[in-house]
C-alpha cells in the first residue's frame, strides 16, 4: 500500500448527486472587439479529466479565469457542482455575491507562474488559506499540510521560503497548497510553461499520479501535447473564443475530424 494512500483517499470527492461538476451555459466574454469566449457551451463531468488545447490568444486561460472568478463572462450562467458561480443576464452588470464566493471555495488552481507568497516558507503558504478561509484549526492544517507536503516531495523543504527552491519544488509547492483547499475541482493553467525543461517531468509526475489515482474533477490548459494524452479523458480543441472539437485523446490525436485541429497539431507536433 502506498505511505500517501490516505491523503489521496481524501481527494476523491466527487459529489454522487452531481451530474455536471463545471458546466458554461452562453457564455460571451469581450474585451473591446476582443471575443474572447463566445457564446460558450461546455461541461466537465465529476471526476473527469479534460485538457484544453488551442493556439495562444483562443480563450482557454479565460475560462480557467471565470472559475477562479478573477474574471466576469459579460453573459451566460457558470455552474460548479451544481452551484451557480455566475449568472448574468444580458444588460446586466457582472457582480460577485455571496454564491459567487462559496462555489469558488470548491475550486483549486495551479497557476503558471506558481503565485506562492515569497516571505512565507513553504509550510506557511500552503496552510494560509485552510485556516484563514475555510476555518480550519492550525495543528489539523499543518498536517494535512506535512501529507500533502510529502506527497509532493517537499518533505525535506517545509522550512524553505518560494525564492530557495527551484521552478518545479514551487509548481509542487503550488499544487500541495491547492490540494489543502480539499477543491472538487483542479484547474492547471499551463503548469509547467514556466518551467526549464528538466523540471517538467517532476511537475508532470505529481499531475499524473492526482490523474491516475483519484477521483478528482481536472481541467488543464496545456500546450503539453504528449502529456494531456497520456492523463485526460477528453481532449477538447479550442480556437476564437469556442470549443473546435472534442473526444478522446485517441481521436483527437490520431484521427482529428476538424482541419483546424490537423492545423494546430501539424504547427505544434508535427502531425
Amino acid at each position: 500500500m502506498s505511505p500517501h494512500t490516505d491523503i489521496l483517499k481524501t481527494l476523491n470527492n466527487p459529489d454522487d448527486d452531481v451530474d455536471v461538476a463545471i458546466s458554461f451555459e452562453n457564455v460571451t466574454k469581450s474585451w473591446g472587439e476582443n471575443h474572447v469566449l463566445r457564446s460558450l457551451d461546455f461541461e466537465v463531468k465529476p471526476g473527469e479529466k479534460v485538457s484544453i488545447i488551442g493556439p495562444s490568444g483562443s480563450g482557454k486561460t479565460t475560462i480557467l479565469r471565470v472559475l477562479m472568478t478573477l474574471e466576469t463572462p459579460d453573459v451566460g450562467l457558470v455552474t460548479v457542482g451544481g452551484d451557480v458561480l455566475w449568472n448574468v443576464r444580458k444588460g446586466d452588470k457582472p457582480r460577485e455575491t455571496k454564491q459567487t464566493i462559496e462555489t469558488r471555495k470548491k475550486i483549486g488552481m495551479v497557476f503558471q507562474q506558481f503565485n506562492l507568497f515569497p516571505h512565507m516558507t513553504v509550510l506557511e503558504n500552503v496552510i494560509e488559506a485552510p485556516i484563514h478561509v475555510r476555518g480550519m484549526k492550525k495543528p489539523e492544517a499543518v498536517e494535512r499540510a506535512t501529507e500533502l507536503l510529502e506527497l509532493v516531495g517537499l518533505q525535506n523543504h517545509m522550512g524553505h521560503i518560494p525564492p530557495q527552491l527551484s521552478g518545479g519544488q514551487q509548481q509542487r509547492a503550488a499544487i500541495a497548497r491547492a490540494l489543502a483547499m480539499q477543491p472538487e475541482v483542479m484547474l492547471l493553467d499551463e503548469p509547467t510553461s514556466a518551467l526549464d525543461p528538466e523540471l517538467i517531468g517532476e511537475v508532470q509526475n505529481v499531475i499524473r499520479r492526482l490523474a491516475t489515482t483519484t477521483n478528482m474533477t481536472m481541467l488543464m490548459v496545456t500546450h503539453e501535447m504528449r502529456f494531456a494524452r497520456e492523463i485526460s479523458d477528453r481532449v477538447v480543441m479550442f480556437d476564437k473564443g469556442q470549443v473546435v472539437e472534442q473526444g478522446p485523446p485517441s481521436q483527437i490525436f490520431e484521427n482529428p475530424e476538424s482541419e483546424r485541429t490537423r492545423q494546430f497539431l501539424d504547427a505544434v507536433i508535427g502531425h
